[in-house]
């Protein structure tokens, strides 16, 4: 007797396909689909990008019953002496984890802010019926085990499942086509593309990877850095029923631009007594106090001088260190993420930035995009932006109308193509702003839209043919959206819109060669 029916087989490869997959692309939804089959619910789908949204989504809701029905069916036939093969116990035992996972998800939630903030060594007594449940299913009679995870590793795991999405979903907010690539791209920088390897190697070892996060100011990159930092995984000692570490006290954020660069070393290095004037005693650097399962990040590190990137270059390179005044070499475990809103390859074409530093950072790029492109992409994302700005400085209960004056203002003052050089920054303040004085007075002079710098630059004989057709394209596809539509308004073939479109953006102020927000797509 086999153990799976074919239709059996076919969902819980779809469950095992979801369980593995990064879950803020589409490919999501299609693996919800192909498990619930004619059970699927359009109407419930995509959630993965409804940031509103709280609960468990209702098609996730029908995938955990069916397979809690099935997992149930399948441990009384393994049970019972059904033979089975590798691949069929494989399947049995990812749609377990599964099963256990979401089962927990409201106590794994119960330790996180801002349910909690006692995370330190909290007893998670939680454990126990976690392990019950794990052992149940897991291990037949006469002690047969079928999962290929210890324990405490999967129950680390899936804390640090439930961390990352939290950061990443909550803080990283936004429905547009960028916002939704950016928090993909932050779940494959914690997890990596193959969250199967992750979970089998690559968990122990992340820390040896520098992300680098690039975008113009006020575009959330601290909140990628903090997402990353306080993801990490962390291992679970099940005789004290804790985690090792604090991963709330594991993130040190450090800006650079707002020290000089004797304190810069100070701040990451330390010191010792006398080192210099002022040093009045013995100091720890954030390098020091940062543990192996820590994060140290560097904002704006394109703003620090040669000497100090020499030194960062070695860290990098040979996870050493000294502090000021001193010749005692200390190691560094932690990872480092750093982060700048200039272009890096002007900085060191310049020689304002080391080429070899930035070599060393760049194994990992992410890329925040502007609220311009947010909102090029999906102009409803400002009413969702604002109503989500909205609901942190005024409160839920008046959110919506506070969200209903400011939208209308923008709209009758600043109109459509305001440009948002401050990004969500900006906007932020622009929401106080109108809640105090009921207006905004951006700085500066207004920002010209796309089809006016076109304008100003063909009235001066400023572009080639080719340079006017590829902004054109880029201006046309970001009010339709749709590079079929751009193709049938310019009488061009789709193929030649979308190389247009991308050899522009190669060209636009800000970009840099990394693609980690996508190119065009339909």
């Amino acid at each position: 007797m086999a153990l799976f029916s074919a239709r059996e087989r076919a969902f819980a490869t779809a469950v095992s396909n979801l369980s593995y997959c990064n879950p803020f692309l589409p490919e999501r939804i299609e693996h919800e689909r192909q498990a619930l089959g004619s059970a699927f619910r359009q109407s419930d789908a995509p959630w993965n990008v409804r940031v509103e949204m709280e609960g468990v989504p209702p098609n996730v809701n029908r995938l955990i019953r069916q397979a809690e029905s099935l997992a149930e069916k399948t441990r009384t036939s393994l049970a019972t002496g059904t033979q089975a093969g590798q691949q069929d116990l494989a399947l049995y035992e990812d749609m377990v984890l599964f099963l256990l996972f979401h089962r927990y998800i409201p106590q794994f939630d119960g330790t996180l802010p801002p349910a909690t903030r006692e995370a330190k060594r909290l007893r998670l007594v939680f454990y126990t019926d976690f392990a019950r449940d794990y052992e149940h299913y897991l291990t037949l009679p006469k002690g047969r085990p079928v999962a290929s995870h210890e324990l405490a590793h999967m129950f680390a795991c899936f804390f640090q499942l439930r961390r990352a999405f939290h950061h990443i979903f909550r803080y990283l907010v936004g429905a547009s086509g960028p916002a939704i690539r950016l928090r993909a791209t932050v779940w494959q920088s914690i997890f990596t593309h193959d969250m199967r390897c992750y979970r089998r190697a690559l968990y122990s070892r992340m820390g040896d990877i520098t992300t680098l996060i690039t975008g113009p100011s006020g575009t959330g990159k601290e909140l990628v850095a903090r997402a990353i930092g306080l993801s990490r995984y962390i291992p679970f000692d099940e005789k004290g029923l804790a985690f090792c570490e604090d991963y709330a006290e594991s993130f040190h954020p450090i800006n650079l631009s707002a020290l000089s660069p004797t304190l810069i070393e100070s701040e990451l290095f330390g010191h010792r007594k006398g080192a210099f004037t002022g040093a009045l005693q013995d100091r720890e650097g954030w390098l020091e106090v940062c543990r192996p399962l820590g994060t140290v990040f560097l904002d704006e590190i394109a703003e620090t001088d040669a000497a100090v990137q020499v030194k960062l270059l070695r860290v990098l390179e040979s996870r050493v260190f000294q502090r000021l005044g001193d010749t005692q070499p200390r190691e560094f475990r932690g990872k480092v993420i750093a982060a700048t809103n200039r272009n890096m390859a002007e900085e060191m074409q310049a020689g304002r930035f080391r080429a070899d530093l930035y070599y060393r950072l760049c194994s990992d790029i992410i890329r925040t995009p502007s609220l311009r492109e947010q909102l090029a992409d999906s102009p409803e994302e400002l009413g969702r932006l604002i109503l989500f700005l909205a609901r942190r400085i005024a409160g839920e209960d008046e959110a919506p109308r506070i969200a209903g004056q400011v939208e209308t203002w923008i709209r009758e003052h600043l109109g459509p193509d305001y440009a948002w050089p401050g990004n969500v920054r900006e906007l932020e303040q622009c929401v106080r702003n109108v809640i105090l004085r009921g207006s905004y007075q951006p700085a500066g002079p207004r920002v010209k839209d796309a089809g006016e710098a076109l304008a100003e630059a063909m009235a001066v004989g400023r572009l080639t043919a080719e340079e006017l057709l590829q902004r054109y394209c880029a201006i046309v596809y970001a009010k339709t959206g749709s590079l079929t539509e751009t193709a049938r308004r310019l009488g061009l073939d789709r193929r030649t819109v979308k190389a247009k479109i991308e050899s522009d953006a190669d060209k636009v102020a800000g970009y840099t060669d990394n693609r980690q927000s996508g190119s065009a797509t339909e």
